[in-house]
């Protein structure tokens, strides 16, 4: 409740905070039932659940200052968990750079994945609008360039970013996923490219 009066609750009830609370009260080895926590105990442990109790409400309450950056930085590692699980490791390149444009090193892909016929699938994770803004870009010179590939951006919170970015990244992009939350369309439409 003391959390609720100088802070949104639904950031923690969705996306990377709610991961982070999740495990947090997983690790804790508490139990929350609709934003309640507690914790059982034997008589004889109470001093030690109730100082584990203490430190897992600490932690939720931290979440709080975490930075957009972090966020951003939970989300790549959730992309690329979930993205590992689609594809084996092996067949995932990281930090792409496609050397038929020019000053390729300049316009590197998140990831990229050999696609059917030996073209190239490269999959962007655009957390914020900036990263809209700059996938816009290096799409755009991509095809500017007449470099073969497609493309499959995935936002971390596709509302979150203005229409008009939106817009911009999907006329050039191939396909797009709203949310990680639509895994099961990420796996659809990657395994619908991937070789």
């Amino acid at each position: 409740m003391h959390m609720s009066y100088e802070h949104d609750i639904d950031t923690f009830l969705d996306g990377p905070r709610a991961v982070l609370r999740e495990q947090i009260v997983r690790d804790s080895s508490i139990e929350e039932d609709d934003g309640v926590f507690t914790a059982e105990t034997p008589p004889d442990r109470i001093a030690d659940a109730l100082f584990r109790f203490g430190q897992a409400l600490t932690k939720i309450y931290d979440l709080t200052f975490l930075s957009r950056e972090r966020i951003a930085s939970t989300f790549y590692e959730d992309l690329r968990t979930l993205l590992f699980e689609i594809i084996d490791e092996e067949e995932v390149e990281t930090d792409h750079i496609p050397i038929d444009v020019p000053n390729a090193s300049n316009y590197p892909v998140d990831y990229r994945i050999e696609g059917r016929e030996g073209s190239s699938v490269f999959i962007y994770g655009v957390p914020n609008p900036d990263k809209a803004r700059l996938t816009t870009i290096m799409l755009s010179h991509f095809l500017l360039h007449g470099l073969s590939f497609e493309s499959v951006i995935v936002f971390q919170n596709q509302q979150e970013i203005p229409r008009l970015d939106v817009a911009r990244l999907t006329n050039v992009a191939g396909t797009a996923v709203a949310s990680l939350e639509s895994d099961s369309d990420l796996r659809r439409k990657i395994e619908k490219l991937a070789a």
